[in-house]
């Protein structure tokens, strides 16, 4: 039967799947090489076609260059740094949050307090302070979201393995001979995915707006590779002139971010228990 939480999940992996063609597809779909300068079309307004030729659909930057390109270019970095810090920041805080909640004690306590430090401090203020240290660099850049964003998964794995080391499924699985490690990997972190995969979804979101957030101030990728933030700050000082300069840029940050939400609410819908009852 045809339900909302369904359609949440599609359409926002439809956008999801389009950031992706974008970014992958880059060379094909921008008309025109990103950071080739036309200083004599610059700050042209977004125009389908002028006199009878093709034109800039998204409009010119004040160095002449293709705003549709840039845009289009501006996703791979969205994607990468998204994908690339959700992967390593799962994989460590996953990997702490199981190690704290199944073994307990020492380990324990000394990861906790370790989770505590950092989330004494925002988030973003952590990447800003990485960054400034580190310098510019897409390894950088992922490097600082990936230490700010751990915490989120660790806490969360670390309250489920918890509650599932007490079940009986897992006294079994020990009471057959399982070893610690065996019975950590078979049978209590396979269900700490769907929260995982909910928490990742949402924290994809967060990773662009903090990536674009940095490429705003300067921090992010070196100037010469566009990214969204970037072309936001570069865009303000020409607001009241050439307005598109930053609409375009804010409306992609917006609709895929608004795609991954919808898409990370949809499954938390789905996986959890008592929406599936109610069903």
């Amino acid at each position: 039967m045809f339900s909302l939480r369904y359609l949440k999940v599609w359409v926002g992996g439809a956008i999801l799947l389009l950031l992706c063609v974008c970014g992958v597809a880059a060379p094909l779909l921008a008309p025109r090489d990103p950071p080739a300068q036309t200083l004599e079309d610059r700050l042209r307004p977004p125009r389908w076609n002028e006199n009878g030729s093709p034109a800039y659909f998204l409009g010119t930057d004040n160095l002449g260059r293709d705003m549709l390109s840039r845009i289009i270019y501006g996703s791979r970095i969205s994607l990468v740094v998204g994908a690339a810090t959700v992967m390593f920041a799962g994989l460590v805080g996953c990997t702490l949050g199981a190690i704290a909640g199944y073994f307990g004690r020492g380990a324990d306590e000394v990861v906790s307090k370790i989770s505590e430090i950092f989330l004494a401090f925002p988030f973003l203020l952590i990447a800003i302070a990485i960054m400034a240290f580190l310098g510019q660099g897409v390894g950088n850049l992922i490097m600082a979201l990936m230490l700010s964003r751990w915490v989120q998964y660790c806490r969360v794995v670390r309250g489920e393995v918890l509650s599932l080391k007490q079940r009986d499924f897992i006294t079994a699985a020990k009471a057959l001979g399982g070893r610690d490690w065996y019975v950590l990997l078979r049978h209590v972190l396979p269900n700490t995915f769907a929260s995982v995969t909910v928490i990742a979804t949402f924290g994809m979101a967060i990773v662009i707006i903090t990536e674009a957030s940095l490429s705003f101030l300067g921090l992010g990728v070196p100037v010469h590779i566009p990214t969204w933030g970037s072309m936001l700050s570069e865009g303000r000082s020409y607001i009241n002139r050439a307005p598109w300069l930053t609409i375009f840029p804010g409306l992609a940050i917006f609709i895929t971010v608004f795609g991954i939400n919808l898409l990370g609410d949809g499954l938390r819908d789905i996986f959890d228990p008592k929406l599936r009852r109610q069903r």
